[in-house]
């Protein structure tokens, strides 16, 4: 079979349906991925990319199907982060988080729901991700992020996002980062505040962020977080993701973003 000429065919304005997407990859024996890469390097977008529009284009939305990023914690930030790389179209997303779903996740975590209590939270994302988009190739492991299994966890990734909770973990894994040469994409929560940062490979700029910070978990455990703190900070962080897999400018480096959504206020803070 021609795949291209197939594309060609069922192509209409340039862009071509899931369903005939699907037909092509199941009479040529393919996955729906690999014709999905086909369609884009012949420049015809696929119809769950079309909203993209001029604001990524064929090339980069290939680039995005072409590349791995990986979620570290899938809980409240992680569990966006996930869900809008894959709705974006980044082709292999890797999700790590040891734990299960609890009662007191049931008002900011995504795929928290009665049905999903007591089961892992990537499995959840797995399952979701497969529905949303089943192009995207979903990597879950239930399992805590370490130094040393780092290179194992992270293997592929040209991005890391930090969806963790505690200090010291953010600390291992922005220093794990650092030494395999990986871009890391930081943010945090707590109540009505959030900050993001993006550490670039050979920096320090998490151990900067957290110099002389007292005990392990941040004032997120005195606050907690409402539904919309996470949302916000994580579709912030995919910004960041998106355009770091995009070989653009993140707008963060060295410089912290500052969001106070009771005053309604943004604000960059340089680091040095």
């Amino acid at each position: 079979m021609d795949i291209r000429n197939e594309l060609r065919k069922a192509a209409r304005e340039g862009c071509i349906r899931t369903a005939d997407i699907e037909r092509i990859a199941s009479s040529a024996g393919l996955a729906t991925a690999s014709v999905e890469r086909s369609a884009l390097e012949a420049g015809i977008v696929p119809e769950r990319y079309r909203r993209n529009g001029s604001t990524i284009s064929p090339e980069q939305q290939l680039r995005l199907l072409s590349s791995t990023a990986a979620v570290v914690g899938c809980g409240g930030l992680g569990g966006y982060v996930v869900e809008e790389l894959a709705r974006l179209g980044v082709g292999r997303l890797i999700a790590i988080d040891p734990d299960v779903f609890e009662e007191h996740n049931l008002n900011r975590q995504l795929y928290a729901v009665g049905e999903s209590l007591g089961k892992p939270k990537v499995e959840a994302a797995a399952a979701r991700i497969a529905m949303v988009n089943p192009s995207v190739s979903m990597v879950p492991l239930y399992e805590r992020f370490t130094s040393d299994s780092a290179k194992r966890q992270l293997s592929g990734s040209v991005v890391v996002v930090d969806a963790l909770d505690s200090v010291s973990a953010r600390r291992e894994l922005a220093a794990s980062c650092s030494a395999l040469g990986l871009p890391l994409v930081h943010g945090s929560i707590a109540g009505w505040f959030g900050q993001l940062t993006v550490q670039y490979p050979g920096e320090s700029t998490i151990d900067s962020l957290y110099a002389g910070f007292g005990g392990d978990k941040g004032v997120e455990a005195r606050l907690g977080n409402p539904s919309f703190t996470p949302a916000v900070v994580a579709s912030l962080q995919a910004a960041l993701a998106c355009k770091l897999i995009l070989g653009m400018e993140s707008g963060l480096r060295r410089r912290v973003l500052m969001i106070d959504l009771l005053a309604m206020s943004f604000e960059t803070i340089s680091m040095g």
